[in-house]
C-alpha cells in the first residue's frame, strides 16, 4: 500500500470522520453481506414491465425494469436466491445480472410488457457478437419489441470480463427509468495457473475458529490469465434518477390509460432535460439500504446490493459499470484499485503476452464513464498502519497475542493458517501511539481518529484490533474495556475495520438532498476467524 493511499486512508477530514459515524449509525446489528448474483445460463427470457421501487426518504419510486421470466438457474451455487428473483417474473433494477461463459452462444428473448404509450422497447449488447435477432420490428439501433410482443438476440462473448446491457429505444428515457443490467462473462480456462479452482477453498481462508468459510466465486479468475485469480467478488452498478422524470412518466402514462399501440395520442412525451437527479444508486439502493442482504424482502425489486466483506490479503476483484448519464468518481478508501481490463479487453503491455504483463493502472477513484464497465482487484493488508492490528504484545498471556509474524519475500506473514496470515511484518508487535513524531522505538505516527465519531458502530469491539477477541487486548484512557464513552459490540461480534467507499462527487452521498445517503457504502475487513457468509 502506498504513503499516498495511507496518508488519504488515516488522515480522513472531518466530514469523512461524520460519514462513518453516521452509516455505522444507521446499520443493524446482523451483517448484510453481498457477492455477485445473477442467473446462469444459455437462454433468457427477459420482460421490460413497471413496479415501483423504494428509496430510503420513503419514496416510492414509479420505474420500469427487467424481469427474469425464464431460462437460466440463480448462481453463485453457494447462494439460495428465492424462487420469485431466480427467474420468478419480478422486475428489478439493474435488470438479472446475466451470467455465461466466454464463446458459448447464448440468446435473451425480450417481451414488451410496458405500457401501450411507452413504445417500443430493445436491448442493446455492446461489445458481444450478435447475429440477426429473431422477430421484432426493426428500430434505429437494433430490433425492437412492440408493446406486447417480443424479439429474440442471438450472441456471443468472445472475451470474459464484466459488461452492460441497457435499452436502445429513446434511451434517455428508457434507461433513466431503469432499463440496464449487467452481463458477466466467465472464462473459458477453468482454472488458470497459481489459481484456487472454483468451489475450493483457499488454505489462507480456514484459520482457528473459522473451519467453515465457503467460496462465493463465479469463477477461479476474472480472465484467462493467471494473474487475475481472485478470492472474492463484488458487482457494482452506478447510476442516478431525476424523480421528476419518474413522475411525468407515471402522469403520461395514467392519462394515455389502455390507449392503442400506434393510435394518435398513445405515446410518451417526457421532457428529459434538463436533467436534476435526486437519487444516486449502487445496484439499485440507496445508502443505508445498499448495505442490507441480498434479496431482502423489503426491496422486491432491488435485489442486489453493496457491502463488500474481506479477510487481510485477500484478491477482491471488483465488477463496476456506469449505467447512468454521469460520471461517478467512486473512492474506495483502503488502497487504490488495481484495473484488470474495460469492457471485456484485459490491458497487456504492447510486449507479447507473458505471465507479467498486466499494464492496468492502480486508480484512486474508480470513475464509471457512462456505458463503460471495469475489473479491478482490490486488496486491503494493513501495510502502512504503523501499529500493529492484531494487538500482539509478547508480554502477554493471551496466546492469540503472541502469535510470530513470518516475513515473505514481500514482507507479509507466509504462515497461511495462522490467524494473522499476511500480517505486515514490520509493524508486528508495534503499539498504537498518538505522537505525530513517532518515538525513538520507530513507532508510529498514527492518526487516531475521534473515538465518539469513528469507532463506535455495529462492528466496533471495543479496541483498534482486529477479532472479536481483541478488546481483551486493549484498554481505553480510564483503563476500562472497551474505552469509556464508546459504543462497543459484545466481543463475540464481528468486530473487523470498517473503510468508507463513496462518490467523491459531494452531491452524490445525498437522498433527495439529505446527507448521508446515495452512492456510500462500507467495506469491513474482517479478521480471519469470522466467517464471512455471502448467502444472506
Amino acid at each position: 500500500m502506498s504513503a499516498t493511499t495511507m496518508k488519504k486512508a488515516n488522515a480522513m477530514n472531518n466530514r469523512l470522520l461524520c460519514i462513518a459515524g453516521a452509516a455505522a449509525a444507521l446499520l443493524l446489528l446482523g451483517s448484510a453481506h453481498a457477492a455477485a448474483p445473477g442467473v446462469k445460463g444459455t437462454s433468457f427470457t427477459l420482460t421490460a414491465k413497471p413496479a415501483y421501487i423504494s428509496q430510503p426518504d420513503g419514496q416510492m419510486v414509479y420505474s420500469w425494469g427487467y424481469a427474469c421470466s425464464g431460462g437460466g438457474s440463480a448462481a453463485p451455487s453457494t447462494i439460495t436466491a428465492p424462487a420469485t428473483v431466480a427467474c420468478g417474473g419480478v422486475m428489478q433494477i439493474p435488470g438479472p445480472t446475466l451470467i455465461v461463459t466466454e464463446g458459448v452462444a447464448f440468446n435473451v428473448t425480450l417481451t414488451n410488457n410496458l405500457p401501450t404509450a411507452a413504445g417500443n422497447t430493445s436491448i442493446l449488447f455492446p461489445g458481444l457478437t450478435a447475429a440477426a435477432p429473431t422477430g421484432g420490428v426493426a428500430g434505429l439501433l437494433t430490433q425492437e419489441a412492440a408493446p406486447g410482443a417480443t424479439v429474440t438476440y442471438h450472441l456471443i462473448a468472445n472475451s470474459p470480463g464484466t459488461r452492460a446491457y441497457y435499452s436502445g429505444t429513446q434511451g434517455d428515457l428508457q434507461v433513466e427509468m431503469g432499463l440496464y443490467g449487467a452481463i458477466i462473462v466467465l472464462p473459458t480456462t477453468a482454472t488458470p495457473a497459481g489459481c484456487t479452482a472454483l468451489g475450493a477453498v483457499p488454505a489462507h481462508y480456514v484459520a482457528p475458529g473459522n473451519t467453515a468459510e465457503r467460496d462465493f466465486r463465479l469463477a477461479a479468475a476474472a480472465y484467462d490469465h493467471s494473474k487475475s485469480c481472485y478470492d472474492r467478488e463484488y458487482l457494482f452498478q452506478f447510476s442516478e434518477m431525476d424523480q421528476n422524470i419518474h413522475e411525468q412518466a407515471l402522469m403520461q402514462v395514467t392519462a394515455r390509460g389502455a390507449c392503442t399501440a400506434g393510435a394518435v395520442g398513445c405515446s410518451l412525451e417526457v421532457p428529459t432535460e434538463p436533467y436534476h437527479p435526486t437519487y444516486f444508486l449502487i445496484n439499485g439502493r440507496s445508502m443505508p439500504d445498499d448495505m442490507d442482504a441480498n434479496y431482502a424482502t423489503q426491496y422486491p425489486h432491488q435485489p442486489y446490493n453493496g457491502n463488500p466483506h474481506m479477510h487481510p490479503g485477500e484478491l477482491v476483484l471488483l465488477r463496476i459499470i456506469g449505467q447512468g448519464r454521469w460520471q461517478h468518481p467512486f473512492h474506495e478508501h483502503g488502497n487504490h484499485v488495481r484495473i484488470l481490463g474495460r469492457d471485456g479487453n484485459l490491458i497487456l503491455a504492447s510486449t507479447a503476452a507473458t505471465e507479467a504483463n498486466l499494464a492496468g493502472p492502480l486508480l484512486f477513484t474508480t470513475t464509471t464513464t457512462p456505458g463503460l464497465a471495469m475489473d479491478g482487484i482490490f486488496q486491503w493488508t494493513g501495510k502502512g498502519l504503523n501499529w500493529d492490528a492484531y494487538g500482539h504484545k509478547p508480554s502477554s498471556t493471551d496466546p492469540l497475542a503472541k502469535l510470530a509474524c513470518t516475513p515473505d519475500a514481500n514482507g507479509y506473514n507466509n504462515q497461511t493458517t495462522a490467524l494473522n496470515y499476511y500480517e505486515w511484518c514490520q509493524d508486528h508487535n508495534k503499539p498504537v501511539q498518538a505522537n505525530p513524531f513517532g518515538d525513538v522505538a520507530g513507532n508510529g505516527p498514527v492518526t487516531l481518529p475521534d473515538a465518539n465519531l469513528f469507532t463506535n458502530g455495529a462492528w466496533y469491539g471495543g479496541s483498534p484490533y482486529l477479532g472479536p477477541n481483541a478488546t481483551v487486548r486493549a484498554t481505553g484512557p480510564t483503563g476500562t474495556t472497551p474505552p469509556s464513552g464508546t459504543i462497543a459490540n459484545p466481543p463475540a461480534s464481528e468486530a473487523g475495520f470498517a473503510f468508507m467507499w463513496h462518490s467523491h462527487n459531494e452531491r452524490e452521498i445525498t437522498t433527495n438532498n439529505i446527507f448521508p445517503g446515495g452512492m456510500l457504502m462500507m467495506m469491513l475487513v474482517d479478521s480471519r476467524e469470522f466467517q464471512i457468509d455471502e448467502s444472506n
